[in-house]
């Protein structure tokens, strides 16, 4: 907890970007009837029988210091995705970075070990050393700065019947560069020092005494 706490209390670097990583998912639902369209004197109607279809995965890279986020969909939740978000930080986001420090929880696939499952090892070592690590504790993915931002796409974006991936991907899209062209950050005050009072309870007490 303490070392991303650490990491967040950085002043900002341009050659070393922070960026919180993390991933959600979206249940696609689509319509059995065509909806009414509000007109005037009437609400839009919906009628209450859906259609289940399949779960769309999506990652949410998000860095509080540049006030900017993006979103990259896929269909899977595989090592491969992640795999290949980490390239597409490292190439298409942050290609003149000398260090991306990177937050993320510490699922099992969200590790080094699966870019050797999706690329050759030059590759793999040349991603690997672009990246500085930081992982979230077990049950502690709340201090990973991307959550709220996927809460706040969740409520402004999500939030309703979407039917296919591709129009996921497009309203995220949409509502990212919204959230970027407006500057939106977190207003971030938990330290280290707050956690040494608030969450003493979680400290081994010969560390405390």
């Amino acid at each position: 907890m303490e070392d991303v706490l650490g990491v967040y209390a950085r002043p900002r670097a341009e050659q070393s970007p922070l960026v919180c990583l993390d991933e959600f998912c979206k249940q696609l639902i689509a319509d059995t009837r065509e909806p009414v369209a509000a007109r005037p004197g009437q609400l839009a109607r919906t009628d209450y029988e859906y259609e289940r279809r399949s779960m769309c995965s999506a990652f949410m890279a998000y860095s509080p210091l540049e006030q900017w986020r993006g979103v990259r969909v896929s269909g899977r939740r595989t090592a491969q995705d992640w795999a290949e978000t980490i390239k597409w930080l490292c190439d298409e986001v942050y290609p003149r970075a000398e260090k991306i420090v990177l937050v993320q929880d510490n699922l099992n696939t969200h590790t080094p070990a699966s870019l050797y499952e999706a690329f050759e090892p030059g590759e793999t070592l040349r991603l690997k050393e672009r990246i500085e690590w930081h992982f979230t504790p077990k049950h502690g993915s709340w201090l990973n700065m991307a959550e709220i931002e996927i809460g706040v796409a969740q409520r402004q974006c999500l939030d309703r019947r979407i039917a296919t991936q591709a129009e996921v991907e497009s309203e995220l899209l949409v509502w990212a560069c919204k959230r970027n062209a407006q500057h939106c950050g977190t207003d971030w005050h938990f330290t280290t020092k707050d956690a040494r009072i608030k969450l003493k309870r979680l400290y081994p007490s010969a560390l405390l005494a």
